[in-house]
This record gives structure tokens, sequence and C-alpha cells, in this order.
């Protein structure tokens, strides 16, 4: 890290409070007067990490959105931040997806019911940072995320992620698939599902670019992935029926295409079900994908929300993913300086090699390309 980093990231933490050896008296770092929230870009701006509670419990409210309890443990994260704070978490559409989240920004702008931060698939918020819906806000943690995890400008920032797998009821499938390939098998009729769509959804939009990679396709060509799924719906394989806990408890869908994380949160969830659920990473289709928070522009409570990502980046938010298998964008980090929760970490299934990300130029042409051709070319 290069020395100007370590000296912004260390007078940060001297302005919250910290001590940090070397610094010297923190009464000069950071801003003389402080900012209001809805224009502070960091804790430090805001006064300090004191100073920014003081204003998010005296808001007493934090707005969000698409926050299902059993997605990536948001149960335990908002519940652990309104017991440590005492702030209200209101979620609206729970089981939203991500370009729910962004039209939420745009319909109920100015108004109090307004998201004031969103969870979403890494397209949609460079979408909503080009469309100027979010506001810059530097965690504590900022310098720490990986470059290509985070906008320079930090409007966003990747916070837990995973692979896509395939999850598999064994007890009702004889044979479970462990790759994209053995999907197009004709004794998975009517079996396959994921969850959304890959128009609107980033899961699903996730599970398209996998098949891509799994046939031939790249980062700069995702067509392959399209007609993967209009092979598998041609074949009669395609269920179209969201892979919830009820269904796959009901047998509606016993085969699902789905994050790693939520996959492996059936095996817990539906344990002494009579569901034997099973999970691989598919070895011809291995993608690794994020997503990002970000507070918006226009947040009715705009010290909740920064607060909200303080909590997401500290060490006790992100090894609260780990609960239920999500992967904390700061996970190496925190192996580096102790901090990561080493038994939640060994839960997680092994993957070879790095996981490569698209470019923000190859990820909107991909979008581009499904948002085109997804429904003429598998249907609706």
């Amino acid at each position: 890290m290069a020395t100007h980093h370590r000296v912004r990231a260390g007078a940060l933490l001297c302005c919250l409070g910290l001590a940090v050896p070397g610094l010297g008296a923190c009464q000069e770092a950071g801003p003389t007067r402080p900012v209001a929230p809805s224009r502070a870009e960091s804790a430090a701006e805001a006064g300090g990490m004191a100073a920014l509670v003081k204003a998010a419990k005296k808001e007493g409210r934090l707005n969000t959105i698409a926050l299902p309890r059993q997605w990536a443990n948001y149960g335990g994260l908002i519940d652990g931040f309104e017991k440590k704070y005492g702030i209200k978490v209101v979620v609206d559409n729970p089981n939203g997806h991500s370009s729910q989240e962004i039209d939420a920004l745009k319909r109920y702008r100015g108004q109090r019911r307004a998201p004031d931060v969103i969870d979403v698939g890494d397209t949609f918020a460079q979408s909503a940072a080009r469309h100027n819906l979010l506001t810059p806000y530097r965690v504590a943690q900022f310098d720490e995320i990986p470059p290509e995890q985070k906008d320079a400008e930090a409007r966003w920032y990747n916070n837990y992620g995973g692979y896509i797998s395939i999850g598999c009821d064994a007890a009702r499938v004889r044979t479970c698939p462990e790759s994209f390939a053995d999907l197009l098998r004709p004794e998975y009729k009517g079996l396959v599902s994921m969850n959304g769509e890959p128009t609107a959804a980033g899961s699903a939009f996730a599970a398209v670019y996998a098949a891509t990679l799994a046939n031939g396709g790249s980062f700069d060509n995702i067509r392959p992935g399209i007609d993967f799924f209009a092979r598998l719906d041609k074949s009669g394989n395609y269920n179209r029926a969201d892979p919830t806990r009820a269904a796959i408890a009901k047998g509606s869908t016993p085969i699902s295409i789905e994050w790693d994380y939520l996959n492996l949160q059936h095996i817990d969830q539906l344990h002494g079900t009579g569901v034997n659920w099973k999970v691989s990473i598919p070895f011809d289709g291995s993608f690794s994908q994020y997503y990002a928070q970000a507070v918006n522009k226009n947040a009715p409570h705009p010290a909740a929300a920064r607060l909200w990502e303080e909590y997401l980046f500290s060490p006790e938010g992100q090894n609260l993913r780990l609960v239920d298998y999500a992967r904390p964008v700061l996970m190496a980090v925190m192996a580096k300086h102790g901090t990561l929760n080493k038994a939640l970490a060994a839960r997680l299934p092994t993957v070879e090699g790095t996981p490569q990300f698209p470019t923000e130029a190859q990820l909107n042409t991909a979008l581009r390309t499904v948002r085109e051709d997804w429904a003429k070319s598998v249907g609706d």
C-alpha cells in the first residue's frame, strides 16, 4: 500500500478515536468543522465515529430494501445493528431484486420511505452511480477493500460474495449434477431452477455468466451462456420457479443454480425435513461475484445509512457474513490481522485458483446483451 494511503488511513483511525502509534496528537487530523451527515464522505468528516453514532441514534431509523433475513445472514446483521445502536431497521420488499432497489431510489426520491442504503450486484451499483443516485462515503476499511471490488470515488463497494454453485436434493435426484454440462441430461427434465431472471436478479445474471465460461464464452462474450439456457429450456429441463426453502422442501425445485452461500444454508435449514441437499461448485464454470453496498444520495436517514456501512465492514459485521457461508470481502485482510473467525471460515468450500472478475465495461456489455436477448432466446 502506498505511503499516502497509510497516512490517510491512519488519520481516519485517529479521528475515530483510535490510537495510532507515531501519528502524534490527533486534534489536527480531519476537518476542524464537522459537516452534516448528509454531506459527510467519511466518519471523520462527520466529526468522528462518536458523533456519527449520536446523529444516527437521533434519527432512530434505517430504511433498507430487499434484505431477506436468510440471505448472507442479514437476520443476524440487522439484529446486531439494532441491539448495538438502538436504531430500528425497516426492510421494504425483502424478497426484491437489484433492479427493484434501483427503481425504489428513483420512485421514492425525496420521500421519507426511500431506501437509505442498497445491496445490489456490481452492474446495478455501477448503473446507479452513473445515474447520480449514490453518494460517496469511505468506510474506515475503504483502503483495504481490493481495488477491483470498489468504486474509486467510494460510491459503492463490495461487502460479501460467493461462487455460483449447483444445489441438489439427493433424496429426489438419483445422481446429482456437478457441472453445467450435466444439467442438460434428460433425467433432469423440469428440475433445474435459479433465483429470478438475469435481466433483474444479480444471482441469475451471475448464473448466466458461469454458464458462459462453461461453454466457451468469456467475460467479453456472454452469448454462450444465454444459448445454454435456451438449450436447457428447449430440453424441458429449465424450471422457472424460484428455489426458495419452501419450494425445495416440497420438491418443486430439486436442483438449484445459486450462490454457494445460499445453497449451503439449505443444508442447515432443511435438516430433518427429508431433504438431502448436496452442493457443488461446477468445475466447468467457476464464477465468483460479490454484492455491493451503497448509500442513497438522498437518504432520509443519512447518519444511520453511513453507520450501517461502517458496521457491515467492521470485523463484527464481516464475521457475521460467515455464519451463513457468505465470503467477506475483507476475509484475507482479517486473516492477516487475526480478526477472522477461523472456525466459520473453515466451513466454506475449497475453490481452486484465484477468482477473476469482469471489468465494468465487460459487465455493462454483458448486461445489455442479456437484457436485449434473454426474452427472445429463452422466453419470459
